[in-house]
């Protein structure tokens, strides 16, 4: 039967009958203990099945050499991506990660917060819930003199460090390119307007349509569309319009991108010669539709192991104060056949 106790210092000091001081030193091979003392107390800690407890000992030179990382899904190709940048860079300094989901619920995001905080992580890296509104969490990790940063989706009033992506352009330059494969009547599918990400997204569409004197229509608005489900909504009522839609963009999210192209298929509208579809975040699956979705790659691995690299050169510079920094990514618009009707 396998014990439930773990081993302490305290067992190996019992046993030997010395002071639990002493097997401390011992095992962090400290040149006040004699050498027969300390292959005594290393055979004795091997015997036990001693495992060291490098949090408590890291507590105890004021760090934990732990990072927090809070998204709203672990299972999105972006959010994993950015996740195992993050853990990449980390682990070549000896960090270690706590992972934490939020699944889009600001309620479930604060108690991530207080779960890492409780656990003494270094630093908290988090993108917010899309019901994010009250950011005290956020302040509460500050306070505590816990390093945040943010990443993808912000909160813009709190001088943090963070890495985001250029949504505005690169949105931009999705709908230029649909407007120059001759799409008329161009769809928005955009995400929750309280975060900053889906504004900026809107912006770059919104801009896209005036330089290229294309009317900005409301009913071609479709507010929240950013799940597959919603995504799918969105498409079956755009296509009941007495005018539908030439081209949607699916400015939240791939997985909208792939309901409107689902939908399509169901009607037996053809895509791209009747319906263009772009997406946004470049998930695996946009390579292997028929036809496959233009999207844009937000560089997901490089933004995790960019956030974990301004994390550790804000650390070595330990003497001075952390400044407040913005990092942008420029993403690059990736043109697969689901828009490509001009060759």
């Amino acid at each position: 039967m396998q014990s439930k106790k773990r081993t302490t210092i305290y067992d190996i000091a019992q046993k030997l009958n010395i002071a639990a001081s002493s097997v401390s030193r011992a095992l962090s091979n400290s040149s006040h203990v004699n050498e027969a003392t300390k292959k005594l107390v290393l055979k004795t800690a091997d015997e036990l099945n001693y495992k060291r407890n490098n949090l408590a000992s890291n507590l105890r030179k004021g760090q934990s050499k732990t990072i927090g990382v809070v998204v709203p899904f672990i299972n999105q190709n972006f959010f994993s991506n950015v996740i195992a940048g993050i853990e990449d860079a980390s682990y070549q300094k000896g960090y270690n990660l706590i992972i934490c989901q939020s699944n889009e619920l600001e309620s479930k995001e604060i108690k991530c917060v207080n779960t890492l905080i409780n656990q003494h992580v270094d630093c908290i890296v988090i993108s917010l819930a899309a019901d994010s509104s009250d950011h005290r969490h956020l302040q509460n990790i500050i306070d505590n003199g816990i390093q945040l940063i943010q990443f993808d989706r912000v909160a813009d009033e709190l001088e943090t460090l963070k890495v985001i992506n250029d949504n505005e352009q690169a949105s931009f330059e999705a709908v230029s390119h649909m407007i120059a494969q001759g799409y008329k009547r161009i769809a928005l599918l955009e995400g929750p307007q309280n975060l900053h990400i889906f504004s900026q997204r809107k912006t770059g569409y919104l801009n896209a349509l005036k330089k290229f004197d294309m009317p900005i229509l409301d009913e071609l608005i479709i507010e929240n569309a950013w799940t597959k489900e919603l995504g799918a909504k969105a498409t079956r009522k755009l296509l009941s319009l007495a005018r539908p839609p030439g081209a949607i963009f699916a400015s939240t999210s791939d997985f909208s991108a792939l309901g409107v192209l689902e939908v399509a298929s169901a009607m037996g509208i053809k895509v791209p010669s009747e319906l263009g579809i772009c997406g946004y975040s470049n998930e695996a699956f946009t390579e292997i539709t028929s036809p496959s979705i233009t999207t844009i790659d937000q560089f997901s691995v490089y933004m995790g192991q960019t956030v974990a690299n301004l994390y550790f050169q804000e650390m070595a510079n330990k003497d001075t104060e952390v400044v407040p920094k913005t990092i942008s990514i420029k993403p690059k618009l990736i043109v697969r056949s689901s828009t490509l009707r001009k060759g």
